[in-house]
């Protein structure tokens, strides 16, 4: 069975491309590589000691994907591809808008062209907004609070839509949380380009030295330190760092700040659903994602151009 991963050179593409290859699937992965490396697919088939194939297109070069869907017998698509940062979305949401929707709609439409009916979206915790309450279960109501939110919430509408029109079109959204962590060997993790937007691996470039300080978006939230309660676990921002001085042997600076525009207080799940109907509970602790991601920030300081 041939799997499309677009965005599979990305951080949570990366990791998902080692996990099919060594079920046993055909990997092709399409990336522009605008906030990746091509090398993290390299590392992939040496973790794995097998092949994935790969294409440098842009989701919106139509005649780019055409080509892939007519030279690889794709059965299914994990759709990860997609401009992610909540803050940028909110300077830039014509970027976003037009990245994130019209490059699905390309991708369907050749989906719909080469009779693929096998979708996983990978959505977004964004599309609950601010809960009125946590943990947050699959049916709570849905409410975005920024443009990268929106784009995963009208492409959950518009899926449905297909599905809805198509029977035979299987789809799965995943409106999973902020994944953190990296690779048990270290050889592969999060590796953004630029300033990181994701607290973690900003953490992770504080502890090696690339930046002098984190910034703490605000402390003045109704929780119990006044920081925001995220995804890792349901912990305070402060404790995500104490952990990290645990990981890495040493103290890191940080400062707190201001609120970032369209951030919220608390965003944490209830996983009891998954647990019930597929078997699954997390596996790794704050302890283990904190130690994971400073091995591979302490093995490769400058990412994957070391």
């Amino acid at each position: 069975m041939s799997i499309l991963v677009t965005g599979g050179a990305g951080y949570i593409g990366s990791h998902t491309c080692i996990e099919l290859l060594e079920a046993g699937y055909q990997v092709v992965v399409v990336d522009n590589l605008c906030n990746s490396s091509k090398k993290s697919l390299e590392r992939v088939q040496e973790i794995t000691g097998k092949e994935l194939t790969f294409y440098q297109d842009d989701l919106l070069d139509s005649e780019a994907l055409d080509a892939i869907f007519q030279r690889e017998s794709i059965d299914a698509v994990i759709h990860f591809a997609g401009l992610k940062a909540v803050g940028e979305s909110v300077q830039k949401p014509l970027e976003y808008y037009h990245n994130n929707l019209t490059g699905t709609f390309i991708l369907l439409e050749k989906m719909k062209k080469y009779q693929v009916k096998n979708f996983v979206f990978s959505s977004s915790a964004t599309v609950y907004g601010s809960p009125k309450s946590v943990p947050i279960r699959e049916d709570f109501p849905l409410h975005v609070t920024n443009p990268y939110g929106r784009t995963k919430l009208i492409l959950e509408e518009v899926l449905t839509d297909v599905h809805t029109a198509d029977p035979a079109f299987n789809v799965i959204l995943l409106r999973y949380f902020n994944p953190i962590g990296a690779h048990r060997s270290g050889r592969i993790g999060e590796n953004p380009k630029g300033i990181p937007n994701n607290l973690l691996p900003y953490i992770t470039q504080v502890a090696i030295g690339k930046l002098p300080k984190i910034n703490v978006f605000g402390d003045d939230y109704d929780t119990p330190d006044g920081t925001g309660v995220r995804d890792y676990i349901h912990v305070v921002v402060l404790d995500i760092i104490h952990n990290f001085e645990k990981a890495c042997g040493r103290k890191l600076p940080y400062e707190v700040t201001a609120r970032r525009p369209g951030d919220i207080a608390e965003c944490y799940a209830d996983c009891s659903k998954a647990k019930k109907e597929l078997g699954w509970e997390a596996q790794y602790t704050l302890k283990d994602m904190c130690e994971d991601s400073w091995r591979w920030q302490k093995n490769n300081p400058n990412g994957y151009e070391d």
